[in-house]
């Protein structure tokens, strides 16, 4: 079976920095796929391998069958990369930057494209301004608009919504969703977690250079363990048997981590005890967040 993306044994070592230290995946033709880690756990260096610009020590990487080392031009062809960095040249206008973004893959009469891209990202008022002239926030639509111009099947978004606002996020999204149901394969890099958790089908996490879990995002909320309550309480303090349970404060409630939902009633008998009132309880549900935080705390 071809995949969009197959990735098998990468390393990779800058120095002594062990970056990518064994990676494996396979993402599907079609798949919205969310790749997840902390700063510095290899995701920025895998991308910049499958997109040939950098290589790796060991192992191989296909892109819709192609090699991105053997078969580079037709592997890079077939992907689309939104850079975490705001990279523009500031001599030219939107318009013509997305042309010349075009001849970068031999492509001409490329127009009917480019004004459906700048349409859909609400750049037609800015189509012709300079790239030194835009917001930062206009200027990321830019670079999602240079990813897309020559329609790639696999497109990766290397935290395309850092430091936007939520206008264009979610105009962003509608788009991404559309692609993605007309065919696209997409690959997701965001410290968003609650846009992985909405958006990715399945997820890898990586921690320093290697795979600490993958699975579908159902799968990997199923596999959460504890549960968070969320009490106010009367007076607003906590009996010293449960101060270690607390974890945070929401407002003026207390968040409680129990281990299973039976402790509850252990938790509320010790608040009784103690003559604390209880005047609103809400069980939290396991988000996305929960299951990163407690896979980057294991060694």
């Amino acid at each position: 079976m071809q995949f969009a993306i197959q990735i098998q044994q990468v390393h990779k070592r800058f120095g002594s920095v062990q970056a990518l230290d064994g990676v494996s995946l396979q993402i599907e033709h079609g798949e919205f796929f969310g790749l997840l880690g902390p700063n510095g756990a290899g995701k920025t260096t895998l991308i910049s391998i499958l997109a040939g610009l950098a290589r790796a020590d060991a192992g191989s990487l296909t892109v819709m069958g192609f090699d991105v080392v053997r078969d580079y031009r037709r592997a890079r062809r077939s992907l689309g990369v939104v850079p975490q960095e705001l990279v523009f040249d500031p001599f030219f206008t939107v318009r013509e930057t997305l042309r010349i973004q075009s001849g970068y893959f031999g492509l001409r009469d490329n127009e009917e494209w480019i004004d459906e891209i700048i349409s859909r990202l609400d750049l037609a008022d800015k189509a012709d301004a300079n790239m030194r002239q835009l917001s930062g926030g206009m200027k990321r639509r830019v670079l999602v608009a240079q990813a897309l111009v020559h329609r790639p099947p696999v497109i990766i978004l290397d935290e395309p919504t850092a430091g936007v606002d939520v206008e264009l996020r979610q105009g962003l999204w509608r788009f991404v969703r559309e692609l993605n149901r007309a065919g696209h394969t997409i690959v997701l890099t965001t410290h968003y977690l609650e846009e992985a958790e909405a958006l990715c089908g399945r997820i890898a996490m990586l921690k320093q250079g290697r795979i600490v879990a993958l699975d579908t995002t159902r799968n990997l909320l199923r596999g959460v363990s504890g549960i968070h309550v969320q009490l106010r309480l009367a007076p607003d303090r906590v009996p010293a048997a449960l101060s270690a349970r607390v974890v945070g404060q929401e407002g003026a409630s207390r968040i409680f981590a129990l281990d299973r939902y039976a402790q509850i009633e252990h938790v509320l008998a010790q608040l009784r005890a103690e003559g604390v009132e209880v005047q609103e309880m809400e069980v939290l549900q396991a988000d996305l967040e929960d299951v990163f935080v407690q896979m980057m705390r294991r060694g």
